[in-house]
């Protein structure tokens, strides 16, 4: 294994052990503030992803746009709309049953919840069991509706990045609006003490 291999894999490590140290600390390790989400009582999640995918795509167009990253510099998988709908279909009924997604349920394991425990070897035995039917059928359903024009926005639709960014920052302020809304009609936001609190009851 060469060193640059190595350097990935421990920067990799570390800053997932920091992305999990603040998911525990701001409550998202907590299958009751996770849970909240899905009955529209709080939107912090939302909001945190929601605005770190928007922050990312604006911040990685400025670099290119200032010359200091290349254009082909990430790599953007193909759009395959079947395998997405499935899968996300899947990840969000296990999200809203279990109160974990993969990630929270690690970090729910790693600070001693037993139903993260659980979680995590019913995330592995799925992987497993899928690994296991896996097949040509299955691979020919899943690259149904696959969009062969590009894998971008900007490349499918023929918009200018700068427009597309746009929208993503006005949708960004619709949903803090709207979630603000919400979280005001279901008694406000679920915070970090109450949903370590709430999960240890």
């Amino acid at each position: 294994m060469s060193s640059i291999t190595m350097s990935a894999m421990a920067s990799g490590l570390a800053c997932g052990a920091l992305f999990g140290y603040v998911l525990e600390n701001a409550g998202f390790g907590s299958p009751v503030k996770l849970s909240a989400q899905f009955r529209l009582t709080d939107w912090a999640v939302f909001k945190v992803m929601f605005t770190a995918i928007v922050v990312a795509a604006i911040g990685l167009w400025l670099l290119r746009a200032a010359g200091l990253m290349a254009p082909d510099t990430i790599a953007v998988p193909q759009a395959l709309m079947m395998a997405s709908a499935v899968g996300g279909a899947l990840v969000g009924a296990g999200f809203a049953v279990g109160g974990y997604c993969p990630g929270t349920s690690v970090v729910g394991m790693v600070s001693g919840r037993i139903d993260a425990l659980v979680f995590v070897g019913g995330v592995l035995a799925g992987t497993a069991l899928f690994a296991v039917v896996y097949g040509p059928a299955m691979r020919s359903m899943m690259a149904m509706g696959g969009i062969v024009d590009g894998d971008t926005f900007t490349e499918v639709w023929g918009v200018s990045e700068p427009l597309v960014l746009a929208v993503l920052a006005a949708s960004l302020v619709a949903v803090f609006l709207a979630g603000s809304w919400f979280e005001r009609r279901g008694g406000g936001t679920v915070s970090a003490q109450q949903a370590v609190a709430g999960a240890q009851a």
